[in-house]
């Protein structure tokens, strides 16, 4: 498995971007961007607590397997936000916040962003937040409705590790899934228990605060907080046509038979998934 550094920008002009990275669809670390945004100074745990404190915030513990008991994206449980940053601080935790519109919930917050005029129809409904602590990881993976995403990190150090849809073949896919198999450490892959992995070429950086990291549509991504930190995502619909139509497959359908194949075969279904993800893996890459 080989990773190349993600290029990186201190500042970049809208035709640069849409040229350079959009067009050609390549990841890019844009390091000052959002310089001007009152986030930048302002968005840290001790601000978060003290304006969002008592919002309730679904939580996800990474250390759980996927399991036929919750449904596509549902937390394991909840907990008021003052408390969860509490654990953040206190040490490691397996806990995460994924996908959470805090801007809805705290709308003040709205006016610490600005959306940046950088070429990209941003939908700007669905500003999505997400939080871990210390050595928490997020499972590889691609975002359901295949999305260029501008993902802006705060308070702490994240390392990313990324993949161009190219490279599916040799990340043992789930079917019906987004992801690729959750036991995969792709930080310090098992290339006996998966040996296609070799084959696979991707990138990676470390980001810090205040520091954008550009992801176009459909790549596979795998987060590590290396401290406890949090993002903010905005999103812009897939400028191609056939993204465009997986997108609204995945969401109208296959989400919805996934779940409902969890809820009438259970277990069996989620371990016969895993099976196939090795299995047609695999035989794709003439692996016996």
């Amino acid at each position: 498995m080989e990773l190349a550094e993600i290029p990186r920008e201190k500042k970049i002009s809208k035709k640069d971007f849409l040229e350079k990275y959009v067009k050609t669809q390549k990841p890019v670390v844009i390091e000052q961007l959002i310089e001007d945004w009152p986030a930048y100074t302002k968005w840290n745990i001790e601000y978060l607590r003290e304006v969002a404190g008592e919002k309730t915030v679904p939580l996800f513990d990474g250390k759980q397997p996927i399991s036929s008991k919750y449904k596509f994206n549902e937390p394991h449980l909840h907990m008021k936000m003052s408390e969860y940053l509490d654990l953040l601080e206190k040490g490691p935790t397996s806990y995460r916040i994924f996908l959470y519109h805090l801007l809805r919930e705290v709308p003040a917050l709205q006016k610490d962003i600005r959306y940046p005029k950088i070429g990209l129809r941003i939908l700007k409904q669905i500003p999505m937040l997400f939080f871990g602590g210390e050595n928490s990881k997020v499972f590889m993976h691609y975002d359901i409705d295949l999305a260029n995403i501008l993902h802006f990190h705060f308070h702490g150090k994240k390392r990313c590790i990324l993949f161009p849809p190219s490279e599916t073949k040799y990340l043992y896919k789930v079917p019906h899934a987004l992801i690729a198999r959750e036991d995969i450490d792709f930080t310090n892959p098992d290339f006996k228990a998966f040996p296609a992995l070799k084959n696979a070429k991707g990138m990676v950086t470390e980001l810090n605060h205040g520091e954008t990291l550009y992801m176009p549509e459909g790549y596979w991504h795998q987060m590590t907080y290396l401290t406890p930190g949090f993002s903010m995502s905005l999103r812009a619909a897939p400028r191609n046509l056939q993204n465009l139509c997986k997108a609204l497959y995945n969401i109208f359908f296959m989400r919805h038979f996934d779940n409902a194949m969890r809820s009438w075969k259970g277990q069996k279904w989620i371990d016969y998934k895993n099976a196939q993800a090795v299995k047609r893996t695999n035989e794709k890459n003439k692996i016996s």
